[in-house]
Formats: structure tokens, sequence, C-alpha cells
């Protein structure tokens, strides 16, 4: 069995958005990843989550790449949609350009549901983790790097995805 989803069959779940995808995620994978800890200790259980999740990830990237019709940071800026749908995400742009996509996260429903749900740290790997290895995924070309999130506890997370030909230095506040 794969840990990767057949290609063969397209994603259509962002569709509910996902914040409410990522919400049934959670609802079901955190009692199961909670079984399997106690039955085969929680250290490799979360190690094997991580995996899998960073696998999705990258796959879902790539059909991201695939379903825009290209990979370059106008596409990717292009998918933020998916992800804010719904008021998911408040974001403020700081640099827009054809090198450099970089915004900040004022507010995320996600850090928030994932609190309400009392799975804050398993809320990092499912949501917050998949940010830079889903990019990877959608065009190994583009450099991604964030010094802080919301879910960590700081007031925004501060996203910066640049292609790797760029010299140009983005300062968030």
């Amino acid at each position: 069995m794969s840990d990767q989803p057949d290609a063969a069959r397209p994603d259509t779940l962002n569709d509910i958005g996902v914040l409410k995808r990522r919400e049934i995620e959670a609802r079901i994978v955190a009692p199961l990843l909670e079984r399997f800890a106690e039955e085969f200790g929680s250290d490799r259980v979360y190690e094997l989550a991580r995996e899998v999740v960073v696998g999705v990830a990258q796959s879902q990237g790539a059909a991201l790449a695939a379903h825009m019709g290209g990979n370059d940071l106008s596409y990717f800026s292009g998918s933020m949609d998916n992800w804010t749908k719904g008021g998911a995400l408040e974001i403020e742009v700081v640099e827009h350009t054809d090198e450099v996509y970089a915004f900040n996260v004022n507010r995320c429903r996600y850090a928030e549901m994932y609190r309400d749900l009392g799975l804050a740290e398993l809320g990092a790997t499912l949501s917050c983790d998949r940010d830079g290895t889903m990019v990877q995924g959608f065009n190994p070309d583009i450099e991604f790097s964030r010094t802080q999130t919301i879910m960590g506890g700081a007031d925004h997370c501060d996203f910066v995805y640049r292609t790797g030909d760029s010299e140009t230095a983005v300062e968030l506040s």
C-alpha cells in the first residue's frame, strides 16, 4: 500500500475549503495516532505521521501545479484561494514579484481550529509543516522560509517563497 494518493483520481477535497478539510482530517487522524502511539510508542508513530504528511504534501503540490497549468510563483500565488477560502487565513502581502511572494498571516483559523479541538501540537504536523514540502512538489526551484507561526505562539506567520535565482532580501514585520 502506497502512502501517496492515487494519481489517476483527482483530489477534489479542496472544493470544501482546506480549513474544513483539515478539520475532518484531524478528527479522524488524531484518535488513530493516539491509539497507535499507545500500542507502538509515540515517538515512532508521530515520526511516521510526519513522513506521510510530507509525502502527501509533495504529491498535492505536484497535482496543484498540473491543475494550475504552470508552476512559477505567479501560478502559486494564484492558488491562495484554496487556503484562504471562507476567511481561513487573513493575509497581508508584503512583496509580490516574479521572484518573490511574501506575505504575513495575521489571523489563522487553522490554528484556532486545532486549538479548539485540543490538537495544537498535532496542528503543526497536519498543517504548518506542509507549507515547505508542498511547494517542493509544486516546483522544487522555489525556496520557502518562515521564521514563526501563529500555531507556534507568534502573533503572525511570515511566509516567503522565492525562486532560486532571487537575491532579494525580504524583511517581514
